[in-house]
């Protein structure tokens, strides 16, 4: 193929390009011209008008709003098609509207679907039935599509093309072909910061899990570098698209595994127009909560066991540390006694099997009958009413309620498990021995240092048992009013101005749909937690069990979600194919996890780069400047980011102050733990030992560590690990 040709190619869709531009911008004006002219619709006078007008200025700014998004990378796909063998599936595209006026052009694919004045189409919405053929046609199964080109841009410059031909026999003989194909081309491109949405490149069994059907349990599987983070995130985008009423009014949370891997997928979504998702990890899941700080593997295993559950339900109606002996207090000249065993059995008579917060003053009066009980036959002609009511309004009698059932937060019940008394009365016949001498030690941090990972779903748990603390309701300011006077305002403005003041309540728990990625991570007191926010959604789940670090009860995290799922109907996918790495750097990969799992399926590596990892085996004293050296060397050997991934935070720290002359944003110095779900183009991994640890949930997560890289790996080690 000569230059001249390639030019030509590109010059031909720059043509389109423009076209989809021009509208897009005509387009653009209307939605301005149009908001503009709803708010004068408010000189009219009526209340008629004022609502035409809210209607009519909302749906303009929110289409202005999605043209300004979709500016980027707008057109990024074409499929010429046989007339005579379009193949249909169960998303019909002859009956797509989208498809509508089409007839034997070329389909042009993007971010979004654009039509001219006339009707005409320009432009399909990537996740429209017509644009289906797209992802799905192969050449085993061409769906009636002879080329499949991706046009790669730079704003609205066409800047390269790449064409699977997918039908040679039906190709004109007029068709030119570009390149080696679209997604390896995409796949050599360097990574940037972020995850980049994969729109233009997603795959047939991709697109199969992406457009499963919205209702029940998506469950999409899949080895290292199948793209199961990208299909998640562009299935929210596609069920946002097909039922938006339904899934951005209800809601769309997307968990992950860490404060890392959120900031690295934060900006897929918005560049595929949408904005609406909640993205949480497992620590920011809790209200005011915002957990980094990870467990050893030993703690997480007793922290997110089931068996917690009674632990905690029995420290929930215990009595607080500020717990009196009793109550001794003078009252019209006669002494009346609570003793602390009569507190404690009032405690249990009320307390069990309910939230302690929420039925304080049920076990206030229980304490003003009890001592009724003493005062009427000695002031017999005091009717109770007036008792109770001087008897509240003793300052020692206060007091002692006060301490005796105190309003508690959960992470001050939490607190008390550090406390080993406490703890062994808690855990007897729960826990054991060692497994308690573990979590009090992992408690003791807490105050200083605040939870853990593994303590949020735990202080949700506890939320759950001792209930909300009472707080009196204040009058929400209304937005675009001051000094009482109400200003003039659309209801788009006050709706926005609403939604950017308090998106939901604070500890909203009625998503319409749960994404969970690295769900193998998941523990079951994680599953109970993330459960609580999905009881009436759908769900999206992807994982890779052969990555999982669980080191309890492999049965509990099992029952723990088909707990959170109820019986919802199960729609599962398994993604084949590696796009991540390299077949040299998977193989690395595979021989670690082999040992774990010897007939273990896993994912085929589509590409080879010729170049092999290193590893480099030093002596100690020698490792800090062996990863300085391969640091720089990544740095230039790679354009996009560098990885370095230690065995745990303390080690994390170590070499960051190592690299701190090398600071810059493409180095990114993670544990392994944060590095489930992320992607770098180069890869130092420091000690693969202290990684394993000699246990298989360590290999498991060192063969995570190993598929992260997509160029480069260079592994530097003090001691043998392969």
């Amino acid at each position: 193929m000569s230059d001249n040709t390639l030019h030509e190619e590109i010059a031909s869709e720059q043509q389109h390009v423009d076209r989809v531009y021009a509208r897009l911008a005509g387009l653009r004006a209307e939605a301005a011209q149009a908001e503009a002219d709803g708010y004068q619709l408010a000189r009219v006078g009526n209340y008629g008008a004022l609502v035409e007008r809210d209607a009519m200025v909302f749906h303009a700014a929110r289409r202005r709003h999605s043209f300004d998004t979709e500016h980027e990378g707008l057109v990024f796909g074409r499929l010429d098609l046989h007339p005579d063998r379009v193949e249909t599936e169960p998303t019909d595209a002859v009956a797509d509207p989208e498809a509508a006026g089409w007839d034997e052009r070329p389909r042009y694919i993007g971010r979004l679907g654009v039509r001219t004045e006339q009707a005409e189409p320009l432009l399909i919405d990537w996740r429209a039935p017509a644009a289906a053929a797209f992802y799905r046609a192969t050449a085993a199964q061409p769906l009636g599509v002879i080329r499949r080109r991706m046009i790669s841009s730079f704003g609205e410059k066409v800047t390269g093309i790449e064409d699977d031909l997918l039908d040679p026999a039906n190709a004109p003989e007029s068709m030119t072909v570009i390149g080696d194909g679209a997604l390896l081309a995409a796949l050599s491109r360097a990574k940037g910061t972020g995850m980049r949405d994969i729109v233009a490149t997603i795959q047939h069994e991709q697109d199969l899990a992406i457009r499963s059907p919205a209702s029940g349990v998506t469950l999409v599987e899949g080895g290292p570098g199948t793209g199961k983070t990208a299909v998640a995130l562009h299935r929210a985008a596609y069920l946002l698209y097909a039922d938006r009423a339904r899934f951005a009014g209800g809601g769309v949370l997307i968990v992950g595994p860490s404060p890392v891997f959120v900031e690295y997928i934060e900006t897929v979504l918005p560049a595929l127009g949408e904005d609406s998702a909640t993205l949480k990890s497992t620590g920011q899941l809790v209200v005011g909560v915002n957990a980094v700080r990870e467990e050893t593997a030993a703690v997480r295993a007793v922290k997110g066991s089931l068996r917690m559950r009674r632990v905690l339900r029995r420290a929930a109606e215990d009595a607080p540390p500020s717990n009196p002996d009793g109550l001794r207090i003078r009252y019209r000249g006669e002494w009346l006694v609570l003793t602390r065993q009569q507190g404690e059995e009032i405690r249990r008579r009320v307390g069990r099997g309910n939230r302690r917060n929420e039925i304080r003053a049920k076990a206030f009066g229980a304490v003003l009958d009890q001592l009724w009980a003493q005062a009427k036959p000695k002031l017999a002609r005091l009717e109770q009413s007036r008792f109770d009511e001087e008897l509240t309004e003793h300052e020692g009698f206060r007091s002692f309620l006060k301490a005796w059932w105190p309003i508690v937060r959960p992470i001050d019940v939490l607190g008390w498990l550090g406390d080993p008394r406490r703890l062994r009365r808690y855990a007897e016949g729960t826990l054991s021995g060692e497994e308690q001498r573990l979590l009090s030690r992992a408690l003791a941090p807490l105050r200083e240092s605040g939870p853990s990972i593994d303590d949020v779903p735990l202080l949700d748990e506890l939320r759950e048992l001792v209930g909300l603390q009472p707080v009196p309701k204040r009058r929400r300011r209304e937005a675009y009013t001051v000094g009482g006077v109400r200003e003039v305002a659309t209801a788009y403005e006050r709706a926005r101005a609403s939604l950017a003041a308090d998106p939901r309540e604070r500890d909203y728990r009625d998503y319409a749909h749960v994404v969970v990625d690295e769900a193998q991570d998941v523990t079951p007191m994680q599953w109970r937690m993330i459960g609580r926010r999905g009881h009436a959604a759908s769900w999206t789940i992807v994982g890779d069990p052969a990555q999982s670090a669980w080191i309890g009860d492999p049965r509990e995290p099992v029952r723990a979600r088909d707990e959170a799922l109820g019986g919802r109907k199960r729609h599962p996918h398994r993604l084949t194919t590696n796009y991540r790495n390299s077949t040299e750097i998977f193989e690395v990969a595979a021989e670690v996890i082999r040992q774990v799992s010897p007939d273990l399926p896993l994912p085929k590596a589509v590409r080879s780069t010729g170049v092999a990892p290193v590893h480099r085996l030093v002596e100690p004293a020698g490792l800090e400047q062996a990863v300085r050296e391969a640091v720089a060397a990544q740095l230039g050997e790679v354009e996009g980011t560098v990885g370095v991934i230690t065995a745990d935070a303390s080690v994390r720290e170590r070499v960051r102050e190592w690299l701190a002359e090398h600071a810059q944003e493409r180095l990114r110095v993670v544990t392994a733990l944060e590095a489930k779900g992320m992607e770098y183009d180069g890869v130092v991994l420091v000690e693969p030992a202290a990684i394993t640890a000699g246990t298989d949930a360590g290999r498991r997560t060192l063969y995570v560590a190993l598929s992260r890289a997509t160029q480069r790996l260079v592994t530097i080690a003090t001691q043998p690990w392969r």
